[in-house]
This record gives structure tokens, C-alpha cells and sequence, in this order.
């Protein structure tokens, strides 16, 4: 827990030391009624004492109570604004982090155990900071402090308030070993939950199609009773802490009485009303005492899910990317948009077995390079090493003749257009959707930026928020979306719609169809206007008449943009410049559509299998 504080900022950190002084003055303040209390007393207890004297001792006393009241409203508000500006910036720094994760590290932490982390773990570490710090500083200091003012009082008042202490601290440490563990649980099982019923949604067409809504719910029955269990057994361990907190301080209380009873009956007649006063003032500190082991023991209700929160949080943020930014932010004079991998292989970071073996092509400006092969065979894996969403192995791929791995990662995916094998559409509109990527200019520290602990921090923050709400396109960048749908074949559709370009699309693009998707996605790619153009089989949704009119135009109007086109279908990429053959992650053929039914074996089993003679002599 003590190494995520080290993300608060200097405000944040002048905020607390100024909630430390008033949690110091609150204490004093509290420390000091039992005083006021021994005046009171001794003046009631004493003939011939004046009614006004026990009115300004109660007045002292009364305005001791409300500084005290004061200094904790100061402290609440303190922790309440630090906590929640520190909530803030970590959830920035971890989606930052999240942002820069590649597939890689996205297979270490499911999408669901980042959601959890991202939202209920950042809450319990809020909670801690709203109340746990005010205790865990409060508590100490008060029971030192009390221990200090009651210590030469009375050895019997103290052995008994030593005991008590003694008592209540076994108890609280033989709770925690039993309650530890499960709290370290409990958020892997919300993982779980959180697992399932994501799984349930996503799926839900094929649960249904399947029949399969009772295995679901067995599913999502057995994560929750684990969960549910789990938090039963902590809620009702440290449902203990509680009753025991109150029969200890009541325990306490009556042995100073009775301790008390004892000593005044026991004393000469002049010494029973400083003994009296004595046990008044004795059984107030013991009270505090108590209750500042009361306070540390709620501390140790919100320490152990914090702290594992804390560390659930920091593994994320602590997480280096196996991608790293070069240092190159342009390629060779000559060589745009030139492509070439030089003897690559690639393996999984979770896999002993080579995915690519000594794969060696040259892809030149505007050529159309495509790959095929059977499923497994390594093609989706190949063209993923050039925006760098893995580094090859062993090998090089260069990009304008330069190694990926020395350009920044932003110059090196400004010059992609990429479409993946299953589309994605953002929630929004279609222009939105279509002119993805070209944002207005953000500041590149967007975790300083939402830094809300002063004035400046907050205005800035709701300045770049009235900026993103408020964005639209211009006019050219309208032009470019309806150039770039004209050029996917997505036109048709998209001018039907009521909003034409403005019409609304749902989170993950499930209001439009399959082939509706990869069409928008496409115009996506090329409305970048991009060097490199990849296709990672994003043509199979689109029937053989939109595929051809796709290939066609971008052939047209990208004809300057190198493409590298993932395909099944030999229709697809038989007018291609090159193709390339992979069996088994190694390149068994490479030449046009001609050379290689003649020399290879490979590919002619995959045009015998979807053309027919004519179309294998030539004809489409």
C-alpha cells in the first residue's frame, strides 16, 4: 500500500500534512475535556463553589467540543478531496498504461480482471484514503498520547488499561490471520464474476442459439455463491471486532469503577474527592485509549482489501511493455513505403514452438503483396509484426527502409492503414467511426493533465472535456469520410440511413451487419491515407461482387499505398503482384498467381479447392 502513495502529487501531499496538523489539534483538543471534566467535578464536589465558575469551566469545555468538531470537518474534507483526485489519477495511469500494452501483455490480464482493477480496486484504495489514513495517523498518536496523560495516575487504573489493551490487540491479530487470505481472495473471485457475466453478454446470440441459458446461469450461480461465501466469512469475522471493541471498553469502564470504589473507600476523608476527580478523569482517558484501538481496528477492516487492491493496481501500472518506443521518426530518402522482412522468426512469448521461420520478401511502393495458407499457417502472425504489435524473434522487418524497432511507435503506425481480422467500431457515429484516429491535438501527458488536486489542474481538465464533447469535423475531413466509404463500398448503405454519416452506432458496431462492419471498417484504414495498408482477411464478410469493386477502387485510389492483404479466397488476391504461400509458418512459394500453379503444390491444392478449370487457366 506504502508504494502507491508515491503517485500523489505535491499538492495532494500538502493537503495531507495539513489534515496531519488538524488531526494533531483535533487529539489535543480531545485530550484535553477530561480536564475540564476533573474542574467541573472538583467544583461540584466542593462547599461553597460558585455557580459561575462551573458555567465558564463548561463554556471552555463546550468550545473545546466544537474546535474538535472543527478540526474533523477540516480533516474529512481534506481526505475526502485527496482521496478522490488520487482515485482519479490512477485510474488515468492505468488506462495509460493499459494503452500501451500489446497482445502480449493484454493474455497476462484478462479484459475483465482490468475492468475490476480499473473500478473496484481503485475504490477500496479511495475508501482507505477517505478514511483509513485519518484513522491509521489518528489512532497511534491518541493512544500514545492518553497513555502518556494517565500513566502516573494510578497503578491499579493503569494494569487494568494494560490488560484491556493487551486483550483487545490478540484478538484483533487472530481475526486478521483467519481474515487475510480471504480478503486477498475476494478480488480474484470479483475477477471471476465480473469473467462470467462479461462472457454471458458477449455470447449471448450463441447461448441462445445453444439453449444453453441454464448452463450460464450454473456458471454465474457457482462464481457468485464463491464470492458470496467468501464475503460472509469476512463479514462475519470482522462482525466480531465490533461487539468485542464494546465489551473490552465496557469491561474496562467497570474495572475502573470498581477500582475507583475501592481506592475512595480506602482513602483518608481529604483524599477521597482527588480520588474521585482522579477516576472521573482516568475513566475518560481510558475511553480514549480504547476507542484509538478501535479506530486502528476499523484501520485493519480497510487495510487488507486496500492493500491488495494496491498491488492488484501497481502490477498494471508496473507492467513494461515487451514493444518499446525507438527513437527513429522518419525512414530512409527513397525507400517510402518500401516493406521488407529479412530471414524473421517469431514465437510467442507463451510458446516453445517458432510461429515463423526465416521468412524472407521485399514489398515495394504501391505493390499489392498478399499472403495465403492454411488455418495456423502463420499469416495473421506475419503481418502483425509490422506496426509492432509483436517484435520479431530473430530477423528484421523494415519500413521505409528502417527496422521497425527503431521508430517511435506513433510515426511507425501513422504510416498504417490497418483492418483487422474481426471488426471492431467504436461507439458513436459513422463519421466518428470512419475519421478514427484523426483527433485533434491532446496533450502527450494526459496523466498530468488529470491532475485535479489545485484550480489550474481542474479548469485545464474541463477544458479538454468541453474540447473532445464539442469536436467536429470539417468539411475537408467530411469530404475525406465519404471518399474513403465511396472507396470501401459502404456508401450505398450508410446514404439510406435517416442521418446518413451522423447516423448512431453502437458500442462494438452491433446495429450494422458483419459485412456492414469491415466495409466501414476498410473506408477506416483509407481515409488515413496511409503508406501501408494492411488486410488482415477483412474481405471474407463481403460477397464476390463488393470484394471486387473493393479491390478495384483500392487499386485506384490507394494505388501509391502498399497493401498487404490476409486472404482464403484466391479470388481475393490473385491479381495480386506477389503472393505468398506459408505451410507451417515457413514460406513454401512466392510469384504471381500463374507462377505459382505451376511450382507449387501448396497453393495449386488451394485453387483446385475454390476455382474452376477456367478460372485456374486465367479466367475469373
Amino acid at each position: 500500500m506504502l508504494r502507491i502513495m508515491r503517485y500523489l502529487s505535491k499538492a495532494e501531499i500538502g493537503q495531507m500534512l495539513i489534515a496531519l496538523v488538524s488531526i494533531v489539534g483535533q487529539i489535543w483538543l480531545d485530550l484535553t475535556l477530561p480536564d475540564y471534566m476533573s474542574d467541573i467535578t472538583t467544583l461540584v464536589e466542593t462547599p461553597g463553589s460558585k455557580m459561575h465558575d462551573i458555567w465558564v469551566a463548561g463554556g471552555k469545555m463546550l468550545l473545546v467540543s466544537l474546535g474538535s468538531a472543527a478540526c474533523a470537518i477540516v480533516t474529512g474534507y481534506i481526505a475526502a478531496r485527496v482521496g478522490a483526485s488520487f482515485s482519479q489519477r490512477l485510474r488515468s495511469l492505468e488506462f495509460r498504461k493499459v494503452e500501451s500494452f500489446g497482445p502480449a501483455e493484454m493474455s497476462r490480464f484478462s479484459t475483465a480482471s482490468l475492468i475490476t482493477r480499473s473500478t473496484n480496486d481503485i475504490t477500496q484504495i479511495q475508501m482507505f484514503i477517505t478514511m483509513g489514513l485519518m484513522m491509521i495517523v489518528k489512532s497511534p498518536i491518541m493512544a500514545v498520547w492518553a497513555v502518556c496523560k494517565i500513566a502516573g495516575d494510578g497503578v491499579e487504573w493503569t494494569l487494568a488499561t494494560a490488560i484491556a489493551v493487551v486483550v483487545l490487540l490478540v484478538s484483533i491479530a487472530i481475526i486478521m490471520v483467519f481474515v487475510m487470505p480471504k480478503f486477498k481472495a475476494m478480488q480474484r473471485l470479483t475477477d471471476n464474476i465480473n469473467l462470467v457475466a462479461r462472457e454471458n453478454l458477449t455470447g449471448l446470440r450463441v447461448v441462445r442459439a445453444y439453449n444453453a441459458e441454464d448452463y450460464q446461469e450454473a456458471k454465474f450461480t457457482k462464481a457468485n455463491k464463491e464470492l458470496t461465501d467468501t464475503q460472509l466469512f469476512t463479514n462475519r469475522a470482522m462482525a466480531i471486532m465490533m461487539p468485542l471493541m464494546n465489551t473490552i471498553m465496557n469491561g474496562l469502564m467497570l474495572a475502573v469503577y470498581w477500582i475507583g470504589a475501592y481506592l475512595i473507600d480506602a482513602a483518608d476523608l481529604t483524599d477521597k474527592l482527588t480520588t474521585f476527580s482522579n477516576m472521573v478523569v482516568f475513566s475518560s482517558y481510558s475511553v480514549q485509549v480504547i476507542m484509538s484501538f478501535l479506530l486502528m481496528s476499523m484501520v485493519f477492516v480497510l487495510w487488507p482489501r486496500a492493500d491488495v487492491s494496491a498491488q492488484r493496481v501497481l502490477e498494471v501500472i508496473d507492467t513494461e511493455p515487451l514493444v518499446t518506443d525507438g527513437t527513429h521518426t522518419e525512414g530512409e530518402p527513397g525507400k517510402e513505403g518500401e516493406i521488407e522482412f529479412r530471414n524473421v522468426s517469431f514465437t510467442y512469448p507463451d510458446s516453445r514452438e517458432a510461429m515463423l521461420e526465416g521468412i524472407t520478401f521485399t514489398a515495394k511502393k504501391g505493390e499489392t503483396v498478399a499472403f495465403i495458407g492454411s488455418t495456423g499457417s502463420g499469416k495473421s502472425s506475419l503481418i502483425n509484426l509490422v506496426p509492432r504489435f509483436y517484435d520479431a524473434t530473430q530477423g528484421e522487418v523494415l519500413v521505409d527502409g528502417v527496422n521497425v524497432r527503431d521508430y517511435t511507435l506513433k510515426v511507425l503506425r501513422d504510416k498504417i492503414g490497418y483492418v483487422p481480422q474481426q471488426s471492431f467500431l467504436f461507439k458513436g457515429t459513422i463519421a466518428s467511426n470512419v475519421s478514427y484516429g484523426d483527433q485533434p491535438g491532446e496533450p502527450d501527458n494526459t496523466v498530468e493533465m488529470a491532475d485535479t488536486s489545485t484550480a489550474a489542474g481542474r479548469k485545464r481538465e474541463n477544458e479538454l472535456l468541453d474540447a473532445a464533447s464539442n469536436r467536429a469535423l470539417t468539411a475537408e475531413q467530411m469530404a475525406d469520410v465519404r471518399k474513403a466509404c465511396d472507396v470501401a463500398q459502404a456508401t450505398e448503405f450508410v446514404e439510406k440511413k435517416d442521418k446518413t454519416y451522423e447516423s448512431a452506432i453502437a458500442q462494438g458496431g452491433s446495429n450494422v451487419s458483419g459485412g456492414q462492419k469491415q466495409r466501414l471498417s476498410i473506408a477506416r484504414a483509407v481515409y488515413r491515407h496511409p503508406e501501408i495498408l494492411i488486410f488482415d482477411d477483412s474481405f471474407s464478410a463481403l460477397d464476390f461482387k463488393t470484394d471486387r469493386a473493393v479491390r478495384d477502387a483500392l487499386a485506384k485510389e490507394a494505388k501509391d499505398s502498399t497493401k498487404l492483404i490476409v486472404a482464403q479466397r484466391i479470388g481475393t488476391i490473385m491479381n495480386a503482384d506477389r503472393i505468398v504461400v506459408l505451410d507451417d509458418g515457413k514460406v513454401v512459394g512466392q510469384g504471381t498467381h500463374e507462377e505459382l500453379l505451376d511450382n507449387c503444390d501448396v497453393y495449386r491444392e488451394i485453387a483446385k479447392s475454390q476455382l474452376s478449370e477456367n478460372e485456374l487457366k486465367g479466367g475469373r
